[in-house]
Order: C-alpha cells, then sequence, then structure tokens
C-alpha cells in the first residue's frame, strides 16, 4: 500500500525544510472556496491535515488566517474575504477560486478571471507574494455523472488555462495541478465528487512548497 512517505509525488523526509529554509513570509492569508477551507476526505497512510494548514505549519508562519467557505464563487470570495485578508496584512497570499463558477454551465470566464485579477492586484499593492492555483480536474472523479463529465471537463480546463495566464501576467506563484500525472487518476478524488482526498492534499503540498522554493531561488 502506498504512503505519504513511499508516495513518489509527496515530499520526502526533510526536504520541505531544506526548501523554505530562511524564507521571508511572517503572515500567511487564505482565500478562496472548499479548496481553501479544506474538505478533502482521509486516506490511511496520509496526513489528515488539509492542503492551507499544511502550508502554513510547513512555512511555520506565526500569523495565519484562514478565509476559505465552501461553495462560494469567485465574486462571493472576493466581497467577503479580501477586507478581512487585506486588513490582516499578509505578506503571503492564497487566493483560491473559480471552481464552482465552472461547475456550472453557466460558468462565465472573463468574470472569474476579473475577480481573481483584483484580489491578485489588491493583495500584491498591501505587499504580500500571492499564490494562484491551477486545480486538480475534478471531472475524473467517478462520482461525476458521465453525461456531466465532458463539459465539466472542458469547463475546468478552460478555468484553469485562464488562471495560469492570468498569474503569468500577474507575476504570481502559480502552481499548476491540472496537468499533474496524478490528475486522470480516479483514486485522487472524493466520494462526493467535488472535493480530493488527502492523497491530493498531499501531493498539491509538495508541489506548493517546491513552487516557493523556485520562487525564493529567483530573489
Amino acid at each position: 500500500m502506498i504512503t505519504e512517505a513511499t508516495d513518489e509525488y509527496c515530499l520526502s523526509e526533510g526536504e520541505s525544510a531544506k526548501l523554505l529554509a530562511g524564507h521571508p513570509w511572517r503572515r500567511f492569508a487564505v482565500l478562496g472556496d472548499s479548496v481553501a477551507e479544506g474538505l478533502c476526505s482521509p486516506v490511511p497512510g496520509y496526513s489528515d491535515l488539509q492542503w492551507a494548514d499544511r502550508l502554513a505549519a510547513e512555512l511555520a508562519v506565526p500569523h495565519y488566517l484562514n478565509l476559505g467557505v465552501s461553495g462560494l464563487r469567485a465574486h462571493e470570495i472576493r466581497s467577503t474575504q479580501l477586507a478581512p485578508a487585506l486588513a490582516f496584512r499578509p505578506d503571503l497570499a492564497l487566493v483560491v477560486g473559480g471552481g464552482n463558477d465552472a461547475f456550472s454551465a453557466r460558468y462565465n470566464p472573463d468574470r472569474v478571471d476579473t475577480e481573481l485579477t483584483e484580489m491578485v492586484q489588491a493583495l500584491q499593492a498591501a505587499g504580500a507574494d500571492v499564490i494562484t492555483l491551477g486545480m486538480f480536474n475534478v471531472s475524473y472523479s467517478p462520482a461525476i455523472p458521465a453525461w456531466l463529465r465532458p463539459g465539466l471537463r472542458t469547463r475546468m480546463t478552460l478555468l484553469s488555462e485562464r488562471t495560469q495566464a492570468l498569474a503569468a501576467r500577474l507575476g504570481t506563484i502559480h502552481v499548476h495541478l491540472t496537468t499533474h500525472p496524478l490528475s486522470t487518476d480516479p483514486t485522487l478524488y472524493s466520494p462526493d465528487g467535488r472535493h480530493g482526498t488527502a492523497r491530493s492534499d498531499a501531493v498539491a503540498t509538495a508541489e506548493t512548497i517546491r513552487r516557493l522554493a523556485a520562487h525564493l531561488a529567483t530573489r
């Protein structure tokens, strides 16, 4: 049985501490939906600590604020979470949004881009480095009805592509999981058909820590 300690896609022992040694971040804010809040289902052999909480633990930041709330669309994240995030005065912020928008056939990519851009730029203007995310493609979950998968896959792919382009334009620390080798693995997804498992969070943590390290190396 694969466990986090033996999983080739997860952090090896001591890897995070080595990669993040001497990092400058002290105030970490998280804005988003259930991906930020943390609703992954447990998997034996993997930590139950959710993705954003794991990042805070690996960074050992003295000040951490997670504003994530399940079910929110991008405009709701901005309208309810941006102001308290700015008031927290973060030097590192994670912005995750658009997944709930893309679940709907009425998904408007331009509107989601506008909301994400406003959040990222406001946080950057306040002095924060910002992490953005290209999510695992939940359309590969076996819990998604077959008739829904093609349209959902197209929308989730478009969301990821648009967010990646936004990240390049705005200069965020972008974590691109959509084309990860495990993204099409059905065991990576929760039985609820909307979220991941503890393994997906462990993999996302590893990829995020490595991206943060690559960002530090450019400073």
